[in-house]
Parts: structure tokens; C-alpha cells; sequence
């Protein structure tokens, strides 16, 4: 089995657009038969972050690549995860 994909997600508290993200992204991931390892950062806990990405999130990053800002398209991320599977 390969390894999870590593997805590292810039969100904060009581962010439905995160929330959303997250749960597309997971969806995807299940139905491609893709393992995900997803990161969670929250931009509130750090300054530096939180002046760089306050107004930015979610802030999506795959394998270390950014990939998605404020929504996860669905359809970009299906193309995105079927690279892994």
C-alpha cells in the first residue's frame, strides 16, 4: 500500500469554508481510494502565520504543493488525488 498523501490544511476556529474543505477533500480521497494524512494548522495560534494566511484560509497544500485557497473545486481535487492512487 503506498503511502498516505500528506495534505496540510491553514484553517482556524469556526471556519465553515475549512470545514467544507476538509470534508471534500475526505470524500474524494475515500471514493479514489486514496489514504490522506491531513494537517491542520491553525493560522490563530502563530503570529507569522496568522499575518500571512489570516485572510487566506483554508489554504490547502498537497504533498507540499499549494493547490487550493478558500474552496476545494472538486473536480481539481479528484484530478489532484488520482495521481496518488
Amino acid at each position: 500500500m503506498a503511502n498516505p498523501v500528506p495534505i496540510t490544511v491553514y484553517t482556524r476556529e469556526d471556519c465553515h469554508l475549512c470545514d467544507e474543505a476538509l470534508d471534500t477533500l475526505e470524500r474524494i480521497a475515500d471514493s479514489e481510494g486514496v489514504e490522506i494524512e491531513i494537517d491542520l494548522v491553525d493560522v490563530d495560534d502563530d503570529p507569522e502565520l496568522h499575518e500571512e494566511y489570516s485572510d487566506r484560509v483554508p489554504y490547502v497544500l498537497v504533498d507540499g504543493t499549494p493547490k487550493f485557497k478558500y474552496r476545494v473545486d472538486p473536480a481539481k481535487a479528484r484530478m489532484e488525488l488520482k495521481r496518488y492512487a
